[in-house]
């Protein structure tokens, strides 16, 4: 008797325990993909909230109850918060994406960007690489957690936002909301290179940003007739100054991400772009190595601040003198330099005080985020899953994602996309965006694999 109650008691003890743990089904997290895009996010048309319902069933339909699904309407965009409930009262883990994408004419693309079309081995659709592949991956893998009756310590809590492209004032919202949390998995940044052989080359973690921050260019003069040109014009005075800026190199500078990550880069990209950086990363003093980054667009950005002209507007009427002209200069302010610094160092070399330079209220600074042991453990477990002994290079972005709000929040945060994918395949805000299919399974491995070992 007490050997059959033993074995009846272990019995009901494997009856309740959870479905073996297995990612995602690809097909489902591809028609969730394709569901994505067929709905055109872009602003202003108000389609963000629609989505956010679409994700909300597609959760709801896994097991997520409706109160663990929060979507608060913001205008005419939206936020999206799912919690899958931790058991400790540890701090939650975030994972970040984005719903909105930007704009795309029909007319320009070879297929329609809001009809999703599966071809030659690719999902083509507006958004189908930024960032609705990653977004559909972390939905598609936390409805599988839920199904399978996965419990972490740590609450996992997926925030979505609804103008990433443009305001950022759903994200502001989210960090100010989740400002607590332990740290946040951004699938918007990070992820693998495939070289144009097939074969992968490297995994970036990306643990820092660029700030972004606009700076306008004023000068005001009293106008007059133009048969009655005088010694100043203002449309002449911010030619002068934006010829300045265009002309402009910012000081070289390297961190802990650029500094560990750049020498590995040079390893996988070879030849003189290569030499370069191993040169810059061993001393950023290296002249040479400078003017050859700088002359490649690729990696620019990874060397200091940039600033460049992107918007022009003057004048009143084609036969007056005009009374006043603007510029926009956009900067990517390199981590741990102020906006104010910058702006300052602008109108030194603009030299010329009957110029305004002033700052753009909403942009907010941000540093980088400490690379935390274990979330590069569970980042290189789960890569090295799909490609064993693939590097792990430590990166920072050029460009600005919803990290950028979290981090001057406090709260750290990593670029650990699923996507692999070659250079050439990247058309994110271009013509013809796509993305593999062959590159859904391998992405839902990656998020299974994140979510299990960093919720502990």
């Amino acid at each position: 008797m007490r050997f059959a109650s033993i074995f009846l008691a272990s019995a009901a003890l494997l009856a309740a325990a959870p479905v073996h743990a297995r990612p995602a089904d690809p097909a489902a997290a591809k028609t969730i993909l394709k569901d994505s895009i067929a709905i055109p996010t872009v602003a202003g048309r108000g389609k963000v909230p629609e989505l956010a319902a679409y994700y909300a069933g597609v959760l709801k339909a896994a097991g997520f109850a409706d109160g663990d699904i929060v979507i608060t309407p913001m205008g005419e965009t939206a936020t999206f918060a799912a919690t899958l409930k931790g058991t400790t009262d540890a701090k939650p883990i975030l994972l970040l994406g984005h719903m909105d994408v930007v704009e795309a004419d029909p007319k320009d693309w070879v297929r329609d960007p809001f009809v999703p079309v599966e071809e030659g081995g690719y999902i083509f659709g507006r958004g189908s690489e930024d960032n609705k592949f990653d977004v559909a991956m972390m939905v598609a893998t936390l409805a599988q957690l839920k199904k399978d009756g996965f419990r972490p310590k740590r609450s996992i809590i997926l925030l979505l936002s609804g103008d990433e492209e443009t305001a950022m004032d759903t994200t502001r919202a989210l960090a100010a909301a989740y400002k607590g949390a332990e740290f946040a998995l951004n699938g918007d940044a990070g992820g693998g290179l495939i070289g144009e052989d097939g074969k992968a080359r490297y995994y970036g973690l990306q643990a820092g940003e660029k700030t972004y921050a606009d700076y306008v260019l004023e000068v005001t003069n009293p106008g007059g007739h133009s048969s009655r040109p005088g010694a100043v014009n203002a449309i002449v005075q911010l030619s002068e100054a934006l010829t300045k800026i265009g002309a402009y190199r910012f000081a070289p500078q390297q961190n802990e991400l650029t500094k560990a990550g750049m020498p590995i880069v040079a390893d996988q990209v070879g030849g003189a772009i290569g030499a370069a950086l191993k040169a810059f990363a061993a001393n950023p003093a290296d002249a040479g190595a400078v003017a050859a980054i700088r002359a490649d667009p690729e990696y620019v950005g990874q060397i200091g601040t940039t600033c460049v002209p992107t918007l022009i507007k003057g004048g009143h009427a084609e036969n007056a003198l005009p009374q006043r002209a603007t510029a926009n200069v956009n900067c990517r302010i390199f981590p741990g330099v102020s906006i104010e610094a910058v702006r300052a160092e602008l109108e030194k070399v603009v030299a010329d005080p009957a110029i305004k330079v002033n700052t753009d209220p909403d942009a907010t600074a941000s540093d980088a985020s400490q690379l935390r042991p274990e979330v590069v453990a569970a980042v290189t477990k789960a890569v090295h899953a799909r490609y064993p002994g693939l590097p792990i290079i430590p990166s920072m972005s050029a460009g600005a994602t919803d990290s950028l709000h979290f981090r001057a929040q406090g709260v750290p945060s990593y670029g650990v996309a699923g996507l692999f994918s070659k250079a050439s395949d990247s058309f994110a805000h271009g013509l013809d965006e796509r993305a593999p299919v062959d590159a859904i399974p391998g992405a839902l491995a990656h998020w299974d694999s994140l979510l299990r070992d960093l919720s502990k």
